[in-house]
């Protein structure tokens, strides 16, 4: 029987999910609630979804090892912010909640420096 090697993850996936788990825990520091973690549907994927008081917040988590190509804000493109809304409306659609609803993004770039901007779009 041959052997299978077991996959490994890709060093910018590694990365990503551990910028993911310092925006996460980060967000908690600063009295949110999570809900979920990388919901997914055929439209996309919300990395965090979170309470904040009344409101239900939306987090896209982007890192950058360096801005030499831009920083990690500017990554979120137009296309990139109606995936978000589509999943959004996807998560949405199976959920029976009348909340306000916001879009936060945590960016954090390869120096450890982490930005959080509330109703980002």
């Amino acid at each position: 029987m041959p052997l299978t090697k077991s996959p490994t993850k890709a060093a910018h996936l590694i990365q990503g999910e551990k910028a993911e788990e310092q925006a996460h825990n980060f967000l908690i520091s600063q009295g949110l609630i999570p809900i979920a973690r990388n919901y997914r549907c055929k439209l996309g994927e919300l990395d965090l979804i979170m309470k904040d008081q009344q409101s239900l917040v939306i987090i896209e988590v982007r890192y950058r090892k360096t801005d030499r190509y831009g920083c990690a804000t500017e990554s979120i493109t137009r296309a990139k912010q109606s995936r978000i809304i589509a999943t959004t409306h996807c998560y949405l659609s199976s959920k029976k909640q009348d909340t306000p609803l916001r879009f936060d993004v945590v960016a954090i770039s390869g120096n450890g420096k982490l930005e959080w901007i509330k109703n980002a779009f």
